[in-house]
């Protein structure tokens, strides 16, 4: 059966901040390499485009300034099965709320508000919430007209930024709507949850006629914290793409000759768990003095964790990198001895598996979706410290345990292909089509 699929995204390559956007590019490119039908729909604010090496080209929409009474219209481009819709709005990915304000804040200078639409209005873009959600609901209002324009069988939503828009496409095509749950608010936030937020997801997961679950690990979360009946989710691992790293020559940390270098690579969260990673990093430099320690990407624990190195007086083993672009993630991976993943709660974890593409053995948490399909890594729970500078020390000082550990994972990524993820995914769209024309 063919599939027209209408699709809502809020990260996509070139715009990436984290795992959501590579998973849907790859998703996306294996489901089009399957005959099916894609439109994809994703929020961009005055961005630059680039078409190098995709499945798809992006570009960006003319100023569009939208009414109860208007019509949306987006630019648009079809190559391979894939068109993408680009809305001009202030969302991008893991936005927060005080992000969002300093947007505004800025706008303000350049443009006024308009009472009788609730929001602002800007010469060179369209009219944005006063707030997040706001603006959330907004996106969600004129993404949601596309329904009525483009022809699809099934709506497929990431996250929780763009359920709203999926609810409300199907109240205009009344076409079965799947909620892709890649991380959830009690992911990204553990106790200190933003309610608002919570709640979207979970009037989602309750509206969705299917949820796709990246790993049983989200699976259990989504019953077990959301209250949502098991029967309706199906769970789809993610994979990795196996095309062949690009040799490159950047060096971006320095290291002494014989010294090892243990990588930590995300955003710098409580989610992540960075500031465990730096906690045993500490116990680690007490007894060996040869191993350097990195810390790649940027977050809200950044500064806490600079200072926090300091006091531990580890400032010279220790390096922020900052956030990396793609070349210099590559090359990082390449100078890396052991990737360390201590997330407090990771729904997947793509980066573990691309470590493996890299020869690069793994140490995560066991609160980790990816652990359900790389079984030859090193495992402990992210709350353990003293296990965790254990493993590292092993990890770093016995090369036949590393050998082994990459040979066999290696082994398993034979079977960790987007195109199975895609076939599945390409099942549950033809069960939804079926059941919806029962």
């Amino acid at each position: 059966m063919a599939q027209k699929v209408l699709m809502y995204g809020w990260e996509f390559p070139p715009f990436i901040s984290g795992g959501l956007g590579i998973a849907c590019y790859d998703i996306t490119k294996s489901l089009s390499e399957l005959g099916v039908t894609i439109n994809f729909v994703l929020p961009s604010f005055c961005g630059k485009t680039s078409n190098e090496n995709q499945h798809l080209k992006l570009i960006n929409s003319s100023e569009v300034a939208v009414t109860e009474k208007e019509l949306l219209q987006v630019a648009e481009h079809f190559v391979d099965n894939v068109k993408l819709h680009q809305i001009d709005s202030l969302l991008f990915p893991y936005i927060t709320e005080e992000a969002y304000l300093e947007q505004i804040n800025f706008i303000e200078k350049h443009a006024s508000y308009d009472e009788h639409s609730k929001s602002y209005r800007l010469n060179i873009s369209g009219n944005y919430g006063k707030n997040l959600l706001d603006e959330v609901s907004r996106y969600s209002y004129i993404s949601g007209f596309i329904a009525k324009e483009v022809e699809h069988d099934v709506i497929h939503c990431h996250d929780w930024m763009t359920i709203l828009a999926g609810i409300e496409a199907r109240r205009h095509s009344n076409k079965p709507l799947i909620y892709h749950v890649h991380a959830l608010e009690t992911d990204r936030s553990g106790d200190n949850t933003n309610p608002s937020v919570y709640n979207i997801e979970k009037y989602g997961l309750e509206q969705a006629d299917k949820i796709i679950a990246v790993s049983y690990f989200t699976k259990n979360n989504i019953v077990n914290k959301y209250q949502i009946n098991p029967d309706k989710i199906e769970v789809v691992h993610n994979a990795v793409s196996k095309s062949q790293p690009k040799r490159v020559n950047l060096k971006l940390v320095k290291k002494q000759e014989g010294e090892k270098l243990v990588l930590f690579l995300g955003r710098v969260t409580h989610q992540k768990g960075p500031d465990y990673f730096l906690e045993a990093a500490a116990k680690v430099l007490e007894k060996e003095k040869d191993i350097t320690f990195v810390i790649a990407g940027n977050g809200d624990m950044t500064t806490r964790l600079i200072e926090r190195a300091a006091e531990l007086r580890i400032g010279n083993k220790v390096h922020f990198t900052g956030f990396l672009n793609r070349e210099e993630v590559e090359a990082l991976f390449r100078a890396s001895d052991l990737y360390v993943m201590p997330s407090v709660s990771e729904p997947f974890g793509i980066s573990s598996l691309e470590a493996v593409l890299y020869d690069v053995p793994v140490l995560m948490s066991k609160q980790s979706g990816v652990s359900e399909v790389l079984q030859n890594a090193l495992k402990v729970d992210f709350w353990d410290t003293h296990e965790l500078a254990n493993q590292i020390v092993a990890a770093v000082n016995y090369n036949g345990l590393n050998k082994q550990l990459i040979e066999l994972a290696t082994e398993e990524l034979k079977n960790i292909q987007w195109k199975n993820s895609a076939q599945k995914i390409s099942s549950i769209y033809n069960m939804m089509i079926e059941y919806s024309y029962a």
